[in-house]
């Protein structure tokens, strides 16, 4: 019976007898050789030896790592969350709020590439707001982190990508004539992202949007607010006060 229990036991995996340290040696090795699920695992189990250490904090944010180098994005974004959660006050909550970022930058990445072969009414635009709110949570919280300038580079071309996308999807409506949509769509532009390259354009389409509408007072009023902000505009108006620019035909 003895040899039998012997014979059904299932063998004790070898880190199971590994130290802390080892654990994360070995953890290093494996994602520097490009192995991020084994690695991942070894710091899941690093994470648990090494339980309310600074370690066991590194081993989780490193599992955050790997599993977003191993392409499951959902898995590492929940794992960052816990983190951010469970240590507030962490050295390394700045890092975490940067990564948080990036995952989902790199997952929303060429926002406007591949805009002529989708429809623009249904593209989701979620992953880049929440890439933005990360990495200003990083840059408010944590002005002279390592990781802060960059944070800051990436909020400014996350701000104007969603600013060229609403108004890309603004021209897409105005051209299949749903003009109240492409109204407010460049209306969109202008409130929340004054400051982006693209409220100008926005702002064409939108007194475009409300001349094809008949609000005519609406329409003067957004060829005057684009007169003042952008006073070296190519826009002109014409007899009716509707803005006109030349590579309006380009569409």
């Amino acid at each position: 019976m003895a040899v039998l229990a012997g014979c059904g036991s299932t063998p004790k995996e070898p880190e199971s007898q590994w130290s802390a340290e080892r654990l994360y040696a070995e953890a290093k090795e494996e994602s520097s050789l490009g192995n991020f699920e084994r690695a991942g695992k070894l710091y899941e189990r690093l994470e648990g030896r090494a339980s309310g250490t600074a370690l066991a904090q590194q081993a989780q944010i490193e599992r955050a790592y790997m599993l977003y180098k191993g392409g499951d994005k959902a898995q590492a974004l929940s794992t960052l969350e816990r983190f951010i959660k469970l240590h507030p006050t962490s050295a390394a909550v700045d890092y975490a709020f940067y990564l948080q970022g990036l995952i989902n930058f790199n997952d929303n990445l060429g926002l406007l590439g591949s805009l002529a072969r989708q429809d623009l009414s249904e593209r989701d635009q979620q992953a880049a707001r929440d890439s933005y709110q990360s990495f200003k949570q990083l840059v408010d919280q944590f002005p002279q982190s390592l990781y802060a300038d960059d944070a800051r580079v990436r909020m400014n071309y996350i701000v104007n990508s969603l600013a060229a996308y609403e108004v890309h999807v603004a021209r897409y409506y105005y051209r299949r004539g749903a003009f109240v949509a492409a109204a407010n769509r460049a209306q969109q532009v202008v409130v929340e992202f004054q400051r982006s390259p693209s409220a100008e354009e926005a702002l064409y389409i939108l007194a475009e949007s409300y001349d094809k509408l008949g609000l005519n007072q609406l329409r003067d009023d957004a060829n005057r607010v684009l007169l003042k902000n952008f006073p070296g505009t190519t826009i002109q108006t014409d007899g009716v006060g509707s803005a006109k620019k030349a590579w309006w035909q380009i569409w």
